[in-house]
């Protein structure tokens, strides 16, 4: 079988081994199980699964796309058996508890397959991305009887779950929605109300789809402060566990979009659907905070992925296209494209930017399962500062650059990358909405400017700073020019830092938002170029004779010093203000 796509496994393993130490994950509660052996069977068999499994379903999905047909939405049907298999290879709860079927591993080794998964065909693996995030509402805000009911059909995959918060009227600004919650004698909900951009709010895929809904009961209050949860299923459930009729709500169009056209995106239309209430009233967007934290660092993830699915094409299309002659080659002969260096620099920048967004990514899941599951409370609290404040990192940063990687993947095909046929620009209109959705990535600068600098009294910045430090300090000792540039970089982020702190505390909230989205990009290089460091500083340790090893220094290399000197220019719009944005007529 020929493959498009063959997940990174020695990539992941090598994060696993020495960035986000699956050692040390081993140690916590409830993961004395994992060992080294067990992950890397894990590993191996999924990067086999998603790879010849999943992957060739990727153009054809796109092709054929998800359609609505009688108020049902079809989906390729290369789905059908796709996700069948996905299923009954039980890869859909490898992460989640064990006490609701899932496979108990975690999360950090849950975000590899999710990387391959979305890698193999983004617009499929989306359907269990926010199955994931209703599980995670449920699992922290559901009742045990709303537990009981729905979660082990969820962690399964059997039944799909859904996030329902847009609305034609109420974009970015969720307290603007005006959808209703009315209570009836039964102590269930009537949902009215019109919901937009529902990502999988309808398929052909599994037997039910779990809908959970943000609405506002009469009398609440104005604002987010009144949006309530509710979970509304398609269709309900019996006493027993057997499904009843159908809820009232309908399937009203679904988008026709740039990309990911295998996804249904729907608009769906409550009426009086039954509802039932997650939680307390009122509380529904403290919730759903738990599913959109989930959903970002997945979304994060999926600009990691595509662009590595980008960056291989382009790699294999560079290794067999001939096309002028190279420097040094014999007249008359002509040169694949990869001796060019200019085709090199492309590559090797995609290539170096994956390996500083896998890294960021798994450490953030490391973070997030040493949060969970520490024994701890201090070391749990400060891993969950740390979750909270890489979330819009790397949310953003490694969607924005998925897209550049994208597009460089188009660049390397040359025109031939701006024909649909070579499946190059696939990639580039999938990769297009990941900064758009889950909260934009203006709205994820203006959270780590407005909310995530001051937490913890401003240590939580600090200590992440603290240790990009000591990782600089200690690569000055192998390599001072690389170690320079890593302090340089360090001190361009404490600059860009205390003068936002200190906008804020003086209250001049307009140029510290101002400056939140350059501010934002040079954190998430800086943190590329911390655990680039530290990549090389793993590799310095390997055999000299290793070429996996030798090769990680190269990419690190080039990471500092040629891409986390765009610190340098960023700094600039940080510290510019509002004025200039304030006097423009637009």
């Amino acid at each position: 079988m020929t493959l498009d796509y063959r997940a990174p496994v020695a990539d992941i393993e090598f994060v696993l081994d020495h960035l986000a130490p699956l050692e040390q994950v081993s140690k916590l509660n409830g993961f004395q199980h994992v060992d080294r052996e067990t992950v890397s069977g894990v590993l191996s068999e999924a990067s086999r699964f998603f790879s010849e499994v999943i992957a060739p379903t990727n153009r054809p999905g796109d092709l054929e796309g998800s359609v609505l047909v009688d108020g049902q939405v079809r989906t390729p049907e290369v789905f059908k058996e796709a996700y069948a298999t996905y299923l009954q290879a039980g890869w859909a709860g490898v992460h989640l508890p064990e006490a609701w079927g899932g496979g108990g591993l975690p999360l950090v080794v849950g975000m590899a397959v999710h990387e391959m998964f979305k890698s193999a065909n983004l617009a499929l693996s989306l359907a269990t991305m926010l199955t994931q995030a209703s599980i995670d509402a449920l699992l922290e805000h559901g009742s045990p009887e709303q537990q009981g009911t729905y979660l082990e059909k969820l962690v399964t995959g059997e039944w799909s779950g859904t996030m329902c918060l847009t609305e034609p009227h109420a974009g970015s600004d969720v307290g603007a929605l005006t959808s209703k919650a009315v209570r009836q004698d039964d102590g269930t909900y009537r949902i009215s109300g019109q919901k937009i951009f529902i990502t999988w709010g309808d398929q052909d895929l599994t037997e039910n789809v779990i809908q959970l809904v943000l609405a506002r009961t009469p009398g609440s209050a104005p604002g987010t402060k009144g949006i309530s949860l509710f979970l509304v299923p398609k269709f309900l459930v019996e006493a027993d566990g057997s499904l009843g009729g159908r809820n009232s709500y309908e399937i009203v169009s679904l988008e026709h979009k740039l990309g990911i056209h295998g996804s249904p995106t729907c608009v769906i239309e409550f009426d009086e659907a039954t509802g039932y209430l997650v939680g307390e009233e009122q509380q529904g967007m403290r919730y759903m905070f738990t599913m959109m934290n989930t959903a970002r660092i997945e979304v994060g993830a999926e600009g990691l992925a595509v662009g590595e699915r980008a960056f291989q094409k382009a790699r294999t299309y560079a290794n067999e296209r001939p096309q002028g002659r190279a420097v040094g080659a014999d007249p008359g002969e002509m040169s694949l494209i990869v001796e060019h260096p200019d085709v090199r620099r492309m590559l090797l920048t995609m290539q170096s930017y994956l390996e500083a967004m896998r890294a960021l990514l798994y450490v953030t899941a490391f973070s997030v399962d040493h949060h969970r599951h520490a024994a701890e409370p201090e070391v749990a609290s400060a891993h969950g500062d740390r979750v909270a404040l890489l979330t819009p990192i790397v949310k953003a940063w490694l969607t924005d650059r998925g897209v550049d990687i994208a597009s460089l993947g188009i660049q390397v095909h040359g025109g031939m990358g701006y024909v649909e046929e070579t499946g190059a620009a696939q990639f580039f209109r999938d990769s297009r909405i990941s900064p758009i959705y889950e909260g934009t990535n203006g709205i994820q600068a203006i959270d780590l400017v407005m909310r995530k600098l001051p937490l913890s009294e401003g240590t939580a910045v600090e200590s992440l700073l603290a240790d990009i430090e000591a990782v600089a300090a200690e690569l000055c000792e192998s390599d001072g020019d690389l170690g320079e540039r890593l302090q340089n970089a360090l001190a361009v982020a404490r600059r860009c830092t205390d003068y936002l702190t200190d906008r804020l505390e003086a209250g001049e909230y307009e140029d510290a938002l101002a400056g939140a989205t350059p501010y934002l990009d040079v954190m998430g290089h800086l943190c590329g170029g911390w655990l680039m460091a530290r990549s090389w500083l793993a590799a310095g340790r390997s055999p000299s004779d290793d070429d996996f090893m030798a090769q990680k220094k190269v990419t690190a290399t080039f990471y500092l010093e040629q891409l986390l000197p765009r610190v340098h220019g960023l700094e600039p719009a940080v510290m510019a203000g509002a004025s200039i944005l304030s006097a423009a007529e637009l």
